[in-house]
């Protein structure tokens, strides 16, 4: 797995965990019960993952369609 996106924006998160699942590319955040525990002060930011095999087309499309959004 390699990281795609690293964050505590939960929106973004899941806005990108939709993209990529609409494109069929697997994703799991990682840290997010860590997270949750140190009191949300943004101390640890949860991870987006991807499979390394996925990774360069899943950063094109996420970077393509915040792009859009700009």
């Amino acid at each position: 797995m390699r990281e795609l996106l690293r964050t505590n924006d939960v929106v973004r998160l899941s806005w990108a965990q939709a993209m990529l699942h609409e494109a069929g590319i697997d994703s799991l955040i990682l840290d997010h019960h860590t997270s949750l525990v140190e009191g949300s002060i943004g101390a640890i930011q949860r991870r987006l993952m991807v499979a390394e095999r996925d990774h360069r087309r899943a950063a094109t499309l996420i970077s393509d369609a915040e792009r859009e959004l700009l």
